[in-house]
């Protein structure tokens, strides 16, 4: 049988492209809502009106989907975050600070969610979800992550050379989650402060966080090296 003419094949090939993309935005929104274990393929292939076969022409069940998803969005936060420290141990050299390592980690990554789409906002919410799940969670921030953070906790430890590991290492726990909690976006903020503040102003987040971080991570170092030795 003779091949399709190259524009057919080309016009078949954007079809596959934009039905791809409508079921990662869909199940993507879905994730969001409802975590992993509320979303089926079912309820994906409802939302857009299809037949679950087609969904799984294109992925093998539901963590496959769930992985596409993720992937799709997490490779270029993964590259934002490195873009950040490769530009601030250059210009830091020997001599970073608490505040320019928190900032250098943590901002890019705040501006994807200002300046980029919708869907970044539902990935924030995926995202928050797999850092605060063990098991299969674990493995994503293990994957994707760890050599990022252990970079920061290197310029941390540079910055404050005397620092005890323990307190760096559970001061990024408590950034880390402060920032997933954010991109959660739970609505709770705006309802105690009386839409005073809203949880979705990612400009307001940034820029208050990485200072607010830094002085806590700095009153523990300092609190530490005020206290008589052998305390």
């Amino acid at each position: 049988m003779a091949a399709a003419p190259k524009g057919e094949r080309r016009k078949r090939a954007d079809q596959r492209a934009a039905t791809e993309k409508l079921i990662l935005d869909t199940a993507e929104d879905l994730f969001s809502q409802r975590g992993y274990f509320g979303v089926t393929i079912k309820d994906v292939a409802d939302a857009m009106g299809i037949h679950p076969a087609l969904i799984h022409y294109y992925h093998d069940g539901k963590k496959a989907l769930f992985d596409a998803v993720f992937g799709r969005r997490v490779d270029y936060a993964v590259t934002v975050r490195t873009a950040g420290l490769d530009a601030y141990e250059a210009e830091a050299g020997d001599h970073p600070t608490v505040e320019g390592a928190l900032r250098a980690y943590y901002d890019g990554a705040f501006d994807v969610y200002i300046n980029g789409e919708e869907g970044w906002s539902n990935f924030g919410r995926i995202f928050a979800q797999v850092n605060n799940a063990p098991g299969y969670g674990a493995e994503k921030m293990d994957l994707y992550f760890d050599p990022l953070v252990l970079r920061l906790i290197g310029l941390l430890q540079k910055a404050l050379p005397d620092a005890n590991p323990e307190d760096l290492f559970w001061s990024f726990q408590f950034t880390s989650g402060a920032y997933t909690l954010i991109l959660s976006r739970t609505g709770r903020i705006d309802r105690l402060s009386n839409n005073l503040c809203a949880s979705d102003d990612f400009e307001a987040v940034r820029d208050r966080f990485v200072t607010f971080m830094a002085a806590g991570l700095e009153a523990l170092y300092n609190r530490r090296k005020a206290q008589p030795a052998g305390s």
